[in-house]
């Protein structure tokens, strides 16, 4: 089945465009996760473990999808990979979209290598991840196997305006047109995702557009009618769930509003169980959502 469709008979199953971003850090963790494990990597693994198979538990009733940070996993070696193999097989039990935040981007081999590590089916089962971050910079030849695997039903997220303060330093920069670099890079993405839109109108193809900058989000729907806009950044970086209309404008599954220390840790700001008040702070964002 078509990504984009899947996603979005999701998001008004659950009337809810929440992407919660599993983001773990061991210096954050709650203590009780980490006490009497070994140190070193697999102890670390075992505790990201812990921690994110709590937090799916925590947001499935609030979330429509996971977004694993890869880097922090990567980080432990194969026991972080084997740990993260896991985590996403729980999400999708809990009934949770899966986005691999990669941001892959090579050519020939190698990029047919990422794309069957994170979007082929493995070992005779499904694929670790509904949907995966790609980088673009490379050009249209370095995402072939990645739209090859939407063709098969997985999606991608192409990094087109990220949140991040230095963004600007190659994204803002003006062509000979006069465009910033992003909005050319919009464009590449509307035509590489437009055989793949389904019933929704909405294509497997989607594009990554910081939450910190609504001028950009409205900017990218008029630049990309049919693409699902992964919106990150909202909480911690100071973007604002209820600024972010302008994504949802054609399709409550238009976007999807990804927060991550902001719902994870939030139990650090707060009194009582560290999981209810996981659960609490998803509920709040998803509330605040332009879906919900």
């Amino acid at each position: 089945m078509n990504f984009a469709d899947r996603l979005a008979a999701a998001v008004v199953r659950k009337g809810t465009s929440l992407c919660v971003g599993l983001d773990p850090r061991i210096d954050l963790l709650p203590p009780e996760l980490v006490t009497g494990l070994k140190a070193g990597p697999a102890g670390r693994a075992r505790a990201y473990e812990r921690f994110c198979t709590a937090l799916i538990e925590s947001v499935a009733e609030e979330a429509v999808a996971v977004k694993p940070q890869v880097a922090f996993f990567e980080a432990l070696g194969g026991h972080g990979l084997s740990a993260l193999d896991r985590i996403c097989a729980f999400a999708s039990e809990h009934d949770l979209i899966v986005i691999a935040d990669a941001k892959r981007g090579d050519i020939g081999s190698t990029s047919q290598a990422y794309a069957e590590a994170w979007l082929a089916p493995r070992d005779g089962g499904p694929p670790v991840a509904d949907a995966m971050t790609v980088n673009p910079y490379m050009g249209g030849d370095s995402l072939e196997p990645f739209l090859l695997a939407c063709g098969a039903g997985s999606g991608l997220f192409v990094l087109v305006r990220t949140s991040n303060p230095g963004a600007a330093d190659l994204q803002e920069q003006l062509l000979a047109d006069g465009r910033p670099v992003w909005e050319r890079t919009a464009e590449l993405v509307a035509g590489w995702g437009a055989e793949l839109i389904g019933e929704s109108r909405l294509s497997s193809v989607g594009a990554v557009i910081g939450a910190t900058s609504p001028e950009a989000v409205e900017r990218a729907r008029e630049l990309m009618p049919h693409q699902v806009l992964l919106l990150p950044g909202v909480g911690a970086q100071g973007g604002r769930a209820g600024d972010l209309a302008a994504a949802f404008r054609d399709h409550p599954a238009g976007g999807l509003v990804v927060a991550a220390r902001s719902v994870i840790y939030a139990w650090r700001e707060r009194r009582g169980d560290w999981q209810q008040s996981v659960r609490l702070a998803a509920a709040e964002l998803r509330a605040a959502t332009p879906v919900a």
